[in-house]
């Protein structure tokens, strides 16, 4: 799939071989019992290595399967609760937030205001979100400060 008529040819050991026709390029590569593989095809003349395709492309996919493997997805999980939400409840939800903060997840805990609950937006809902963020504030760090979304408010919490 060359379509240069001449190339620059580096061995299979990493020499240099010098600028040759394609076809003698070939051949060297038969010769060996390897593939001839066009490197950098916008340099003049094109630069091509005998290698073994075959295993150079087995060698690109387990490094970047590797690479996959490294890389760590953060999900946002979410928590909603109510202006009026008990202690007892608050605390619950405290001790799930915390392991989804060890998962190294964020969490958007969410205060949701029905019907005249809304006057309670900034005393109630405003404190609750705080007193949950004190809480966490040993392992977790907020993100975005409450702040109304439409009926409700929320506040984003991420791992330290």
């Amino acid at each position: 799939m060359i379509k240069s008529r001449t190339v620059r040819v580096i061995s299979e050991e990493g020499e240099q071989l010098g600028v040759l026709p394609l076809g003698e390029a070939l051949a060297k590569a038969e010769n060996v019992g390897l593939d001839l593989v066009e490197v950098s095809g916008n340099s003049d003349p094109p630069v091509c290595r005998i290698m073994d395709y075959g295993k150079y492309r087995y060698e690109q996919s387990k490094k970047q399967a590797e690479a996959k493997k490294k890389q760590t997805v953060v999900e946002v999980k979410e928590i909603k609760l109510r202006p009026k939400t008990e202690k007892h409840d608050i605390d619950f939800k405290v001790k799930n937030i915390r392991k989804f903060i060890e998962n190294k997840n964020k969490v958007k805990i969410t205060v949701r205001f029905r019907g005249r609950e809304i006057v309670y937006a900034d005393s109630q809902g405003f404190k609750t979100l705080k007193m949950m963020a004190e809480a966490l504030e040993d392992i977790a760090v907020v993100v975005q400060e409450p702040k109304m979304e439409g009926r409700q408010m929320v506040m984003y919490i991420g791992p330290k």
